[in-house]
């Protein structure tokens, strides 16, 4: 299966990883921790959920975080260099990214947003995120995925 996103990767060393995603889920990224967490050996925190947030000017953004974290929006902001946000609109969020919520990736979005990733992803070899499609997440170093989403890190959560 091929994504934006996996396609995004080109050049970069990555694997896919797949799992049966349960329609009635309400926490994606707790669904990927459980599936995923124990098969590959990795902790919760090293499974980041995209979050799409709206700054202050109006401009949609991108935080990537760990599963477990909170978002601190505060912090999400100033690293983005705006001076508040909100969480985006799910409606706006699906049609600027061209993925559903649940499968939204940092990567390969229909329309390159500015993206934070959380520091904590530089303190892991490996760090898994959506791949654009529920039940299916990219593994791949930190300093690539900040590199391929052409993000900055900074710590954002709360």
């Amino acid at each position: 299966m091929s994504t934006p996103a996996i396609k995004a990767l080109s050049g970069i060393a990555h694997r896919v990883h797949s799992y049966s995603h349960d329609p009635r889920a309400e926490s994606y990224g707790d669904e990927a921790v459980d599936a995923l967490g124990a098969e590959l050996g990795v902790r919760a925190a090293q499974i980041f959920k995209t979050l799409v947030i709206e700054l202050s000017s109006g401009a949609l953004a991108v935080a990537v975080l760990p599963v477990p974290a909170r978002l601190s929006l505060k912090a999400a902001a100033a690293a983005l260099g705006a001076s508040k946000a909100s969480m985006a609109d799910k409606t706006k969020a699906e049609r600027t990214t061209g993925y559903v919520l649940g499968g939204v990736s940092p990567l390969g979005q229909r329309k390159k947003l500015p993206t934070v990733v959380d520091a904590s992803a530089l303190d892991w070899d490996r760090v898994l995120c959506s791949a654009g499609k529920r039940g299916l997440e990219i593994e791949l170093a930190p300093a690539d995925l900040v590199r391929a989403c052409a993000g900055v890190t900074a710590p954002i959560t709360s």
